[in-house]
């Protein structure tokens, strides 16, 4: 037996030999060189492809199976001038024992200077789709017997046991990709690649480290980026892990406008795909100032993923953030979208995401509630947010500099009007009609983007500013479809009262169409007027229905062709700087042929009631019942308000009701002859006089003149009749004397 053991020890020894100068004779009297156009018909009878060999071939046989290409290039057949792939040097050796177990362990694997290029033409074919497909482009039908029957089905075959990895590194220099789509005229660039890795063993961690610069052309991108961490892998089980993954870079490009921005991201990364689920822990991203972290994991990967997760958002400026990425926001009031921060969970698919549980602070506001997009491609957004308190005078573009110069025409025209008004306390001559215009000609909405929205937003605000009005409890309720913006309700409380607001705009055509339906009650107008930083010529509390209609994208245009019709009732009120009462005095005066002695004893007028309707037209709301009811008086009148300019022209009566006290001066005294007439007076210039803006008609006070001049006259004659006549005649020819007299 020790004598057999010998002989099979030797021959053992023999046969590693012969194996060892067999791969010796092999790597040494063998030059794979010599079979270089071998190799090429290979390629194109195996693989479909053209391999161009420029460079010189190395190998190794045992106990490394080793490679080593330079200068080689890839072509298909169909276009074998046009390599996809080209490299200086490609580097591998393999142990040949553990081949035989099924187990690949290599030593450094190593790529220098590949050059991959993919092109997908304008028919969307790929230049890589013909790799591997046999050279006539059909697939060859499996052989018949000789007898004509169908060959036997073949047995599937048994899984095989998957190659086990063992790596000792890979190292890729310089390499260059570059996919190109004619379809859409698109090119995406990775250069400089740099790939370096530790050892690659499965269920160890593999170090890795990757560079490249990213550019796109259109629009014109251009990023450095670095990727570094731990890669574990897990073929059988399909599982996949990056821990401490760090992702790093720089962007430039067209949409930054020449700003660059740096970002950040880090984490742990989990995919099994066996369980279909994946997940990022310990996310912590940055892009320039901005920071956030939080948690995401995906579910059902082989269907429509199902994203859950959290997410919180560090504060930061808005403002100084979208400015740093090329995209400045127009200017705002001051510290406009200063402070900004988020928490919230979040879920989706890969076209939609809700966030939940938002609690979103907006400088002094806080919003809590959701937000979704359920369709990326359709931009739709869903809102129901509650907010403590929001002022969103804050957020609007400053005025342009041809609305301020608007602004300030008409300004001047209103003090000159008002200037002279009160200077003259009612004896100077009426006001002119204004005519600067009153309402901007900027572009108010931007029809583009309205069209495209899908919106419907449910919001409350413990308290709303909009346009300086302080609106407490306000709800708004609105949807956007197909360039159709439709406002179900927008409501709450203001000053003391109430208003609720419905409307419609029409954006689908170049000339939008807006209508509104508001009702107002029981506001106080004063309050209103001084908001807007205008000295009101009237205060009251207001109750208003109004149902409005107009066309255009700007302010003048909106009234311009404003039509519709109001109703408007203004209770215990006072017109301010105006008072009625000295006007009527001077027409009495005028009458009494007295001149008026005593200063006025107030300067405005208190009223009970004023109410009227308003038909509007292309601008001009037409008033022809308004009425009054201050005491001892009733004032009738009618006119037009000209919405254009803000400027009114009235005509207006007042009627003595009985009340005879005493009047503020000796020249105006009532007796029983005033008592039911309606005395003349005219209101004109522009709306913000008020009554400011009212005289009396002194061509209307000669016709009360001439009726009270004739009642007396007939008066005297019925006396002379009766004296007369005495008893001579009957009752009933007595009065038809004076009946006759009195025509």
């Amino acid at each position: 037996m020790k004598a057999f053991g010998k002989i099979l020890g030797l021959f053992v020894l023999g046969l590693l030999l012969i194996i060892v100068a067999l791969g010796f004779a092999l790597t040494h009297l063998f030059d794979p060189n010599d079979y270089k156009d071998e190799i090429r018909q290979l390629a194109r009878d195996k693989a479909n492809i053209e391999l161009t060999l420029n460079g010189d071939i190395g190998w190794s046989l045992f106990p490394w199976l080793g490679l080593e290409l330079h200068d080689a290039q890839v072509a298909t057949l169909a276009a074998p001038d046009q390599p996809f792939a080209d490299l200086t040097m490609l580097g591998l050796s393999v142990r040949v024992l553990p081949l035989l177990r099924r187990e690949v362990q290599m030593s450094d694997v190593r790529v220098e200077g590949l050059n991959l290029i993919l092109l997908r033409d304008k028919s969307g074919h790929g230049n890589w789709e013909d790799i591997g497909k046999p050279a006539n482009g059909t697939a060859q039908a499996p052989a018949r017997p000789a007898d004509g029957t169908a060959p036997a089905p073949t047995e599937p075959e048994k899984p095989s046991r998957p190659l086990k990895l063992d790596i000792d590194s890979l190292t890729v220099n310089n390499a260059r990709v570059q996919y190109s789509d004619e379809t859409t005229g698109k090119t995406y660039t990775a250069e400089s690649i740099q790939l370096s890795t530790g050892p690659v063993r499965e269920g160890a961690d593999i170090a890795l480290k990757l560079t490249a610069f990213l550019n796109t052309n259109q629009p014109v991108v251009r990023a450095r980026t670095e990727l570094v961490g731990n890669l574990r892998l897990d073929r059988v089980l399909k599982r996949y892990q990056f821990e401490d993954m760090r992702l790093s870079g720089e962007l430039a490009g067209e949409p930054l406008q020449g700003k660059s921005v740096t970002f950040v991201a880090q984490g742990q990364l989990l995919a099994d795909l066996t369980a279909n689920i994946a997940e990022w822990n310990s996310l912590k991203v940055s892009v320039n100032q901005l920071r956030a972290l939080g948690e995401l994991r995906a579910r059902d990967l082989d269907k429509t993923a199902q994203i859950s997760g959290g997410l919180s958002i560090a504060q930061f400026d808005l403002r100084t953030f979208l400015d740093g990425i090329g995209q400045p926001l127009p200017a705002m009031g001051e510290g406009a979208l200063g402070k900004i921060e988020m928490a919230t969970r979040l879920s989706g698919t890969p076209n939609s995401l809700v966030l939940d549980e938002l609690n979103l602070k907006l400088d002094d506001s806080t919003f809590t509630g959701r937000i979704a997009v359920d369709d990326f491609a359709r931009q739709a957004l869903r809102l129901q947010l509650k907010a403590d308190t929001f002022n969103a005078d804050r957020y609007r573009p400053a005025e342009s500099e041809t609305t301020k110069g608007t602004k300030a025409a008409r300004q001047a025209e209103v003090q000159g009007s008002e200037a002279a008004a009160v200077a003259g306390a009612g004896t100077t001559p009426l006001p002119e009609q204004p005519s600067k215009a009153a309402w901007s000609s900027d572009k108010l909405l931007p029809l583009e983007r309205l069209r495209k929205l899908d919106v419907q937003a449910d919001l409350s605000f413990g308290k709303l500013t909009i346009n300086q009005l302080p609106i407490n409890n306000a709800l708004l309720k609105t949807q956007a479809a197909n360039g159709v913006i439709r406002l179900d309700s927008l409501s709450g409380d203001l000053y003391n009262g109430h208003f609720e607001t419905q409307g419609n705009l029409d954006a689908r055509q170049d000339t939008p169409a807006l209508s509104v339906q508001t009702r107002v009650i029981k506001v106080p107008v004063e309050r209103v007027l001084e908001s807007q930083g205008q000295t009101p010529p009237v205060r009251g509390q207001l109750t208003l229905t109004a149902d409005l209609a107009g066309q255009g994208n700007s302010q003048k245009a909106l009234i311009d062709s404003l039509d519709g019709t109001a109703t408007f009732s203004l209770a215990n009120g006072v017109l301010v700087n105006a008072n009625l009462e000295q006007q009527l005095c001077q027409g009495i005066a005028f009458l009494n042929r007295k001149p008026l002695t005593g200063e006025p004893r107030g300067k405005d007028t208190p009223f009970q009631q004023l109410t009227g309707s308003l038909a509007i037209r292309n601008g001009v709301a037409s008033n022809p019942d308004l009425k009054a009811r201050i005491p001892g008086l009733t004032v009738n009148g009618r006119g037009d308000v000209d919405l254009r300019v803000l400027g009114m022209d009235y005509r207006v009566g007042i009627v003595i009701e009985g009340d005879k006290g005493e009047m503020p001066d000796p020249a105006c005294q009532v007796n029983e002859r005033y008592v039911g007439l309606e005395w003349p007076m005219r209101c004109r210039g522009p709306l913000e006089l008020g009554a400011k803006a009212c005289r009396v008609e002194k061509e209307g006070l000669t016709q009360i003149a001439a009726k009270l001049l004739g009642d007396e006259a007939r008066d005297k004659l019925g006396e002379k009749i009766d004296e007369k006549l005495g008893d001579k005649v009957s009752p009933e020819l007595k009065d038809a004397l004076k009946g006759l007299f009195n025509r």
